[in-house]
Formats: structure tokens, sequence, C-alpha cells
């Protein structure tokens, strides 16, 4: 006999004769007919080449034989591990050690990051964060095995098979320093080329981004004399220079002690920055607690 051989039917057979010793009373525990416990315990002792159950000589039943009964808390176990592996899987912030790992560039880290994290420290002290610059060759593969729990960002890093759900719209916006010799006055596009600029670029031409490839399509080019990698290096740069950036207004918008935000004088599309998932992650209470932690984080109903 092999494992293949005995089947879910066989096993709550073998547990109800055990436990009411009875083939009517047994076949009415499991709602089937009598001649369909019959069967089935035919196959039974057909399976392991004896009786089993025979019947009583002083009353109504059957009685287990020794192999039948030394079976007993082998099948109790074997239900039990069934019960239990049917039970929904929980996730228990408040007592979890786990480790979360967030794929995302320092723009949505700024906006999100203290909120999540005082929301966690509250919630489940004893839950860590990691941060992670997207590596976009990579990302797939770690959302697949689970090196990355979920990936915040734009869509165009995203895979298409991934889930998604928006997390806050952003626009772009213009600083430049307190005290900028241009003033304060509104800007038209020729001045705002004509004047010098950062720009925050992390892959491609480290002179050009998203920005310049529009001026490109309307026929212009900004003067841009210095990058950086970092979104959160530029704010204090352009605070003590008198360079212009462009860049997520929100982001922009936590530095106006030394910084003057205004419209750009072109129209670029907008920024919505959204959470993304693997499909096979989202019955995952884990996985489901993290996002709904990232949602209050930035400021949407769960």
């Amino acid at each position: 006999m092999s494992p293949s051989d005995i089947d879910m039917d066989l096993i709550l057979t073998l547990d109800a004769l055990l436990r009411d010793q009875n083939i009517t009373h047994a076949a009415a525990r499991l709602g089937i007919s009598q001649p369909a416990m019959s069967a089935r315990l035919a196959r039974l002792r057909v399976l392991f080449g004896e009786p089993l159950f025979v019947p009583s000589p002083h009353g109504r039943g059957v009685l287990p034989t020794p192999r039948a009964e030394g079976l007993r808390p082998q099948v109790a176990t074997v239900l039990q591990g069934i019960s239990a592996m049917l039970e929904p899987t929980t996730f228990n912030a408040q007592n979890s050690n786990r480790t979360f790992v967030i794929a995302l560039h320092e723009n949505p880290a700024l906006m999100l990051g203290a909120e999540l994290q005082n929301q966690i420290s509250s919630a489940a002290p004893s839950i860590r964060l990691r941060f992670a610059l997207p590596e976009t060759q990579l990302l797939p593969a770690q959302m697949e095995n689970g090196d990355v729990d979920i990936y915040v960002g734009v869509n165009a890093v995203a895979h298409d098979a991934w889930v998604r759900r928006k997390l806050f719209d952003d626009e772009y916006a213009t600083a430049q320093r307190k005290g900028h010799p241009r003033g304060t006055s509104p800007m038209d596009l020729d001045s705002y080329c004509s004047l010098s600029h950062l720009v925050v670029s992390s892959e491609g031409d480290p002179f050009a981004g998203f920005v310049d490839q529009h001026l490109a399509g309307l026929g212009h080019q900004r003067n841009v004399v210095m990058s950086t990698q970092s979104y959160a290096m530029a704010p204090a740069i352009v605070a003590g220079t008198d360079l212009l950036c462009t860049l997520p207004r929100r982001m922009l918008l936590r530095f106006t002690q030394t910084l003057d935000i205004f419209p750009p004088p072109l129209d670029l599309p907008p920024i919505v920055i959204g959470m993304y998932w693997h499909p096979k992650n989202s019955q995952d209470p884990a996985n489901r607690w993290l996002r709904e932690q990232l949602l209050q984080a930035a400021g949407r109903q769960v």
C-alpha cells in the first residue's frame, strides 16, 4: 500500500468507525448511506489486508481489531494536521519581529518614511522596515521570490503583472533659494532656460532628466550646470547657491523655510505614486497589513 492508495474519504471512514463502532451510526456521522459506508469499509480491508472491524458478539455494532485500534492515534494526528492546514493564516503585527523590505526612491521615501515608521513603531514595536533603492533589472525577481515585499514609485518601473494601488498624486514645482538675485516675479520659459539648474538624475544622462525631455520637445534647453543622484541632497544645494531645481512639489514644500517654491513655466504631466505588490501576496495577511500602513501614511483610506 502507498499513500496514493488511501484518500480523505477512507481516513474519515476509519475515524468514524473508531468513534462509533457502529456502521449505521458512522454512516450518519459522515452523511452517507449504510451501503456506501460498507463499501468504504471493504476498501479499507483490502488496503490494510485484514478485517479492521468485526461484528460484536454481544450486541449491535462492530469492534476494532488490534490493528485498527493501533491506528487510532495516527488517524487523529492526520485529521488534526489537515484541520491545521485548513486554518486561515493570520498576522499578529503587535507580536511580530518581521523585517519588511520596501523598494522605493528617495522622493517617496521622504514623503512616507517618517509617518510610516511612527505608525509601525506604535502598533508593532518589534517590526523593522528596510528601504531599498529599486534596481530595475532585479526588481521583478526580488518581488517574485520575496526579497522585496512592496515597490513604491511610478508606473514606469513596475511590472505589468503586479497589483497596483495609488498612494498619492503630485506635481512638479521649481525652487530657488530665499533671496535669489532674480527676485520672486513670475518666470517665462526663456528666463527659466537661461538660469543655472541642478538636476536629479539616477540613471541615463546625468545632466538631462524628465524636465529636459519635455523642454526638448518644445525646442528649448535649460542650462544644467550640476547633477546629483540624491533627491535629499538637492534642497540643501539649492538653498546655498543660485541654482534652480524642478522636482516633485510635495517634497519641496518641506523646505519652504529656505526655498521659494513656484510653478515651472511649462506644462508637465502629474506624478502618480503607487504601491505595487506581486499578485501571489494579495491575500497574504502580513503583506496586506503593510499595505494598510502605507495607505494610512499617504493619507488615504484603507
